[in-house]
């Protein structure tokens, strides 16, 4: 069958302590046996109460320097590095850092858009946490299991533009690795592992866009693995990672 995409628009703004699985049943009632729900970062943040009100945020020297460096607010500065382990690179008024997840991404995921000005949410404290408790609540209602994806838009070294990543993941394995596998020359592969979870994000965030109140989209035909696992399996190690 064809893989098919659909966005889930909804009517309102979520707030802090929405129920998300009511949410969004609310706007969709089709939920199938097998299909994978896409869920935008931004959705988790705001129900969770990841948001900062930037003027309450008293910026740290450092925090000082860096923005009078980079024309940057200092409050948002110093809101970036208190989301970040360590500044993996600045440079031309952006902000690489590795937050406390271990994403490498720009200003620690923190982010301005689709909120009042003044306000930034942050990333959820455990992205897989909250799409399990997502996926279970969809799970319950409907009595479908379903898989659970929360995205976020990233850029990526070496290439211009941004594409949607998977920074929480329940019911699917995030990767599909194809070692021991045959080719169609019967020869077996040996390192080619797909990132599916990015690969499904990427896909979604056609229908889901930035600016239509779509922060769902159900991925539906994907033919996966059902399992627990973690997202911080797409996360490469520094023992093989080349450029740390």
């Amino acid at each position: 069958m064809a893989l098919e995409i659909i966005p889930i628009i909804i009517k309102k703004e979520i707030q802090k302590g929405d129920d998300l699985a009511k949410v969004f049943l609310s706007n969709f009632k089709g939920v199938q046996e097998g299909d994978v729900i896409v869920v935008a970062q931004k959705a988790i943040s705001k129900q969770e109460g990841k948001i900062v009100d930037l003027s309450q945020v008293i910026p740290s020297i450092l925090a000082v320097g860096i923005a009078a460096e980079y024309g940057k607010d200092p409050k948002l500065v110093e809101v970036i590095l208190s989301e970040a382990q360590r500044i993996v690179r600045m440079q031309g008024g952006v902000i690489i850092t590795e937050t406390k997840h271990g994403f490498v991404c720009a200003n620690s995921g923190v982010d301005e858009s689709n909120l009042p000005k003044g306000f930034a949410s942050l990333l959820p404290d455990d992205p897989d946490r909250s799409a399990l408790t997502f996926q279970s609540k969809i799970s319950e209602i409907t009595g479908k299991k379903v898989a659970v994806i929360i995205s976020d838009t990233f850029g990526r070294p070496f290439r211009e533009g941004q594409t949607n990543h998977a920074i929480g993941i329940a019911g699917m394995r995030p990767i599909n690795d194809y070692a021991g596998k045959k080719d169609s020359f019967g020869k077996t592969l040996r390192v080619t592992a797909i990132a599916q979870a990015d690969e499904l994000c990427g896909a979604a965030e056609l229908v889901m866009k930035k600016s239509a109140n779509c922060p769902f989209a159900i991925i539906r035909n994907f033919d996966y693995e059902s399992a627990n696992e973690s997202i911080r399996s797409l996360l490469r190690p520094k023992s093989s990672d080349l450029f740390r």
